[in-house]
């Protein structure tokens, strides 16, 4: 182990003349023996709202020899300028500039990493995309190579909630100021240009109904050959970006592998739920091999590796030595009327009308880990779907892959989606979400363009689920649920929808995994590590709660948070809270409405700023309508106040 000697800020100067806020842990003889650089680089306050997480972490890489460094993207935290959108090309440029600032530094070798999780996953393979010289590897967690289909703001073609949820936590983190103690006396120049300039981000991202060249700007899987440098994606199936890891590892020509724990949007480190795993030991043998030249190491190992989920019995780790594997078999299972066979029965027209409220039980759409938020036993969604149920299994099943749903359908209006879930039904009676998927039938052609569906015409549509590994135990039972509505996670079709469902034709295959006597050889992980987080005071713990109240036909779900932490090294103290309100009734879909309150606050003695949100949305059967509200506070005057009331044409959506 080496000493560190940690660098509280520096400047890291852009070529436009705006400046970057670093946070640097460098082993305290690297000026004397340079070391290679890993860059984390996120819009998420490297100063106070994630230096918890950030320490224990960048200190480890820095005493295992690395140089960490942790920035601000421009517009937020202490940096300078003003935040504008996601991976906006200027913060992909800055990007490259960071890397190489960091390579010219007297204490690097000149070899670079860049990892992340969530926003720093997803740049980190943009910026990779650029080619950057200095960048050696890339380590990429809980992000995606597709920004229209698996991001936080649509679904196969439906829009999701967390495009509001997302948008309204993002507006807040990009309208606080930086900290006076670093910046100076201009911090209320930078703040006051912040606030006057701000995005209204859900709005931005509503106005892109389709995948259209805004999404595929920033989705590196367009053109996945731009990449380079090796990259180690890791996700986790509790995640809501599990699909880009098998993709990446699928697509990607430069050397990669992929890892898929038992996890949600977390590091595995911490992984929750668990078992969490030795992560950072094995990101050091990643760097150790790409940055440090050391031979072996991941070269090794199987190209992916996944926890198997067994409801029954926890789960194991098992691995493919290529991806897509020859090994997973296809099984055909055809619907019929009420079951899942082998073989089709004559065909029948099954009619469904689905409540709005069915996806009560679904939990959130990207889970953290905490109580509530996992989806919970599915009986309810059940209730309000069309179920197809297997035989109970006479021999174990297990799947690894993305299952495929082809379903012959009509409905009776132009416009509708169907959620469909796959299952596990134990001799209990407790039904076990195992994967889903969504599908906007008006873009069941593509989701470049709306294709209006004709009454009663009947369809074959193709809905892919969500890659999964799971093992269905003997005497359980397969289910498929196909529904009309999943809220909240989705946002309801205008009109309320019968669907008809054609059995016989309609069909479920399932990427079945034969067992492989290699997986009980792999490699054990460690166990989980890292150094410490000191000075921390918790003033007021977070202790999420979630509530669903069923009042006659409504359903409404709420989620709140509400947290206080001191940080004793620089006298500082935060605190956010977050209310999320879902309310909608089960026969009328225009009823649906999504409200998302929060406040965000610093406080060092008589410094004290906050500012507060509040965010609603609704719709009519032609457009969506948007109220976002956003006030900033020194003390206790209101020093801005920002409006948007929008409404904004609904297009097959």
């Amino acid at each position: 182990m080496r000493a560190v000697r940690e660098v509280e800020h520096c400047w890291i100067p852009m070529p436009d003349g705006c400046r970057l806020a670093a946070r640097l842990w460098l082993p305290a003889d690297a000026e004397r023996s340079p070391v290679p650089a890993i860059l984390e680089y996120i819009p998420y306050r490297k100063r106070d709202f994630t230096r918890a997480r950030d320490e224990p972490m960048h200190r480890w890489f820095a005493a295992h020899g690395y140089a960490a460094v942790r920035v601000d993207v421009r517009g937020s935290g202490d940096s300078d300028g003003v935040l504008r959108d996601e991976y906006a090309d200027e913060e992909l440029a800055d990007g490259v500039a960071v890397i190489a600032w960091i390579a010219a530094q007297p204490w690097c070798t000149g070899a670079v990493g860049m990892m992340g999780k969530s926003w720093g996953g997803f740049n980190a393979l943009q910026v990779a995309a650029r080619r950057p010289p200095a960048l050696k590897a890339v380590i990429s967690v809980c992000a995606s190579d597709d920004r229209y289909g698996d991001d936080a703001h649509y679904m196969g073609g439906c829009l999701l909630n967390e495009n509001l949820t997302w948008g309204s936590v993002l507006l807040a983190f990009a309208a606080l100021p930086p900290d006076p103690q670093l910046v100076g006396d201009g911090w209320r120049a930078t703040w006051r240009a912040r606030l006057e300039d701000v995005e209204c981000f859900p709005e931005l991202w509503l106005r892109h109904q389709h995948r259209d060249a805004y999404w595929r700007r920033g989705s590196v899987g367009e053109d996945p050959g731009r990449i380079a440098c090796p990259v180690w994606a890791v996700g986790g199936w509790a995640d809501a970006y599990t699909n880009a890891v098998p993709r990446l590892v699928a697509t990607l020509a430069s050397p990669s592998r992929g890892l898929v724990g038992p996890w949600a949007h977390v590091y595995p480190q911490s992984g929750v739920p668990g078992p969490a795993i030795g992560f950072l030991g094995e990101a050091l043998r990643w760097w150790d091999r790409w940055l440090g030249g050391k031979d072996g190491g991941p070269d090794d190992e199987p190209c992916y590796r996944v926890w198997m989920p067994d409801s029954a019995r926890g789960g194991r780790w098992v691995a493919e030595t290529e991806w897509p594997s020859s090994r997973i078999v296809s099984t055909r299972w055809v619907l019929n009327p009420g079951r899942l066979d082998a073989a089709p029965a004559p065909s029948v027209a099954l009619a469904w009308r689905s409540p709005e409220t069915v996806g009560g039980a679904a939990g959130e759409w990207c889970p953290f880990g905490v109580e509530g938020d996992l989806p919970s036993d599915q009986a309810a969604d059940d209730a309000g779907s069309l179920c197809f149920d297997s035989a109970p299994l006479a021999e174990r099943l297990e799947i690894l892959g993305a299952p495929v749903v082809a379903l012959h359908v009509a409905v009776d209006r132009p416009q509708a989606f169907v959620a469909v879930r796959l299952n596990e039904l134990g001799p209990d009676g407790a039904s076990t979400r195992v994967t889903y998927g969504v599908l906007n039938l008006t873009h069941r052609a593509g989701h470049e363009r709306v294709e209006p569906l004709e009454p009663s015409c009947r369809y074959e549509v193709r809905i892919v689920l969500n890659h999964a590994a799971h093992s269905f135990a003997p005497g359980s039972r397969l289910r498929l649920a196909v529904s009309t509505a999943y809220w909240p996670i989705v946002w309801p079709s205008p009109e309320h929808v019968a669907l008809t469902v054609f059995t016989g034709a309609s069909t479920l295959e399932l990427p079945a995994r034969p067992p492989a006597p290699d997986d009980a050889r792999l490699r054990p992980f460690g166990a989980p590590e890292s150094a410490a987080a000191v000075g921390y005071t918790e003033l007021r713990p977070a202790r999420p709660k979630r509530t669903l109240e069923r009042q006659d036909t409504e359903l409404v779900q709420t989620a709140t948070s509400d947290t206080a932490t001191r940080i004793e090294a620089i006298g500082l103290e935060m605190e956010h809270a977050i209310e999320r309100r879902y309310r909608i009734r089960a026969d009328e879909p225009l009823s649906a409405q999504a409200t998302i309150a929060q406040r965000m606050g610093l406080r060092r003695g008589e410094w004290a700023v906050r500012v507060a949100t509040d965010a609603e949305l609704s719709a009519t059967r032609d457009a969506f309508a948007l109220r976002v509200r956003l006030e900033a506070w020194e003390g206790e005057t209101l020093v801005a106040t920002r409006r948007w009331e929008r409404r904004i044409p609904r297009d097959g959506v």
